[in-house]
């Protein structure tokens, strides 16, 4: 059975090793164990019974503005909706939050854009201390990344 839940300090060794292809390239930044424990309220896990199978993070810049980052799920899960399922948990949360939007930073705006994500130009990123994150990348400074937002619409 799959389940979405919160992220523990003891799922970060297995959350490294899920990510870890996808870090070597280049397709999601590399962090720390000490930077996930820091983040760890952020994060969100699929498992299917304890296995761990995705997660991403729901990374808050402002009072108004959230980033849903380090998506992944598990390459033989894919396609079966988790990654929509993970997105919305951090949907909702950011709602319950009160935030007003969510960004993201991609290269599958096509599952974004399916979920009401609307694409912007990178100059156009509120906030731009996001940009702190970009130098660890090893794209950085030639990004081929897609900003999307979602303007959310919810009780405050």
């Amino acid at each position: 059975m799959i389940s979405i839940v919160k992220a523990k300090l003891s799922d970060i060794p297995k959350m490294q090793k899920l990510v870890e292809n996808d870090v070597k390239d280049g397709i999601i930044l590399p962090r720390s164990d000490d930077e996930v424990a820091t983040n760890i309220r952020s994060y969100v896990l699929a498992k299917d019974n304890d296995k761990l199978i995705g997660y991403g993070a729901l990374h808050i810049h402002s009072p108004s503005l959230a980033e849903i980052r380090s998506l992944i799920v598990d390459k033989d899960y894919r396609g079966q909706g988790i990654g929509i399922d993970i997105v919305n948990f951090c949907i909702e949360e950011a709602k319950e939050l009160g935030i007003d939007s969510l960004l993201v930073l991609t290269y599958l705006p096509q599952f974004f854009q399916k979920m009401g994500f609307e694409e912007i130009e990178k100059t156009a990123i509120p906030e731009h201390k996001i940009w702190a994150d970009c130098i660890k990348c090893i794209h950085f400074p030639k990004c081929d990344e897609v900003s999307l937002i979602l303007k959310i619409d919810g009780d405050k």
